[in-house]
């Protein structure tokens, strides 16, 4: 899916790094200068222990607003002068070097300061953009379409960029609810655009089609255009894994596999794949020669349907190990269609014990009342035919 970072898709995005308030600011410059003031009397005045208050507008430059940062500096400044004083050192030329020491130093932290808000702001602008831009590619989850209920997970590996090459969307159209899952050879920013023109096609020929071999094919074609602009521009072709899915009345799925992962069965029984033809990427069946097929399988009221992407299936331990989904879907328990997403994303993150390789999806969804609406003709099952 082509998604929101550390949060589920659609929501809002966070602000720029919070300062801490005025009065903790107050209570710790104060509580500081009366600790130091202290040392430096039961010093007796030799040490220069007062010195040590240039720390203080230091971390409010790394943490707090530019106006604090100014004034603690001021404050430091005078409390020095006066320490100086009080406890001035050997010779006047220790005291101007003390004091034109203190200043220089403080101007920097101000400086600092000032540049780092900038960096923060810019920031908070390049993500609300990429917020922005997840908006017009995602639906939020979890969707509620009239036959199924999705939810999910989307974790990019650039997770600062909210946006991945893993996609999916959902569609409720004359002939059912339609739904795309992919991934996107690659990963991160260079994917998008390839997952853009899936994305785009998808949403047009979702309605137009009747059939959903004829909704796979104007994938596929959207895919080898993108390639030939691509290459045009000197840039990476690429191919995509996808899986369209049909859920009309009853509990009957229509699916059409373009070399994606095969979806995973939950609820009255062992957890197993559903038995689907491979097929291949889209971009490459007219190097394969082959010519796309829909299958059916049942998704009974009460079960829950589980799409990943390889990130899941190939997050890899220190040893090397693929996750072992097949076996950790047996162990876990039975849960929500939400809290089996949430589950299995904080399982394989156990597994892989680190920072994500590739872009992370997992779907999870389940028929709903509306199930049983009437729907416009569609391609039969092989048992109507």
């Amino acid at each position: 899916m082509i998604g929101v970072g550390s949060r589920r898709a659609g929501a809002a995005p966070p602000g720029p790094n919070r300062a801490p308030d005025n009065r903790t600011v107050v209570a710790a410059v104060l509580a500081a200068t009366a600790v130091l003031l202290a040392a430096q009397a039961f010093s007796g005045g030799d040490a220069r222990i007062v010195l040590l208050l240039v720390f203080v507008p230091a971390l409010l430059g790394g943490l707090g607003t530019l106006a604090q940062t100014v004034l603690a500096a001021i404050w430091v400044t005078g409390v020095i002068v006066v320490s100086s004083v009080v406890f001035p050192p050997p010779s006047v030329t220790g005291r101007a070097l003390t004091l034109l020491s203190d200043v220089a130093a403080e101007a920097v932290v101000v400086v600092l300061c000032a540049r780092r808000i900038r960096r923060d702001r810019e920031l908070f602008r390049i993500r609300q953009s990429a917020v922005a831009l997840q908006r017009q590619l995602l639906r939020p989850l979890p969707v509620l379409a009239p036959d199924i209920l999705l939810y999910g997970r989307y974790r990019p590996v650039e997770e600062d960029t909210m946006v991945g090459g893993d996609l999916y969307d959902i569609a409720d159209t004359p002939y059912g609810t339609r739904l795309l899952v992919g991934d996107v050879q690659g990963k991160g920013l260079p994917a998008i655009g390839t997952g853009f023109a899936v994305l785009s096609a998808f949403r047009e020929a979702a309605f137009r089609d009747p059939a959903l071999t004829d909704v796979a094919l104007a994938l596929e074609n959207a895919v080898v255009r993108h390639n030939a602009y691509a290459a045009q521009n000197g840039e990476t072709e690429r191919f995509v894994t996808a899986t369209v899915f049909c859920f009309g009345p009853g509990t009957g799925v229509q699916a059409v596999n373009c070399g994606h992962l095969t979806p995973y069965l939950l609820g009255g029984g062992e957890p197993g794949t559903v038995p689907l033809d491979a097929g291949v990427p889209l971009g490459l069946a007219e190097l394969a020669g082959e010519v796309r097929t829909a299958e059916w399988f049942d998704l009974p009221y009460g079960a829950v349907l589980l799409l990943v992407t390889d990130g899941v299936t190939e997050a890899a331990d220190a040893g090397g190990d693929f996750y072992p989904i097949d076996r950790r879907l047996r162990e876990l328990p039975d849960r929500s269609p939400d809290a089996l997403a949430g589950a299995v994303e904080e399982d394989v993150r156990r597994h892989s014990h680190g920072p994500l390789r590739d872009d992370l999806t997992i779907l999870t969804l389940r028929r709903t009342a509306g199930s049983d609406r009437p729907a416009e003709p569609r391609e039969p099952r092989p048992s109507e035919s």
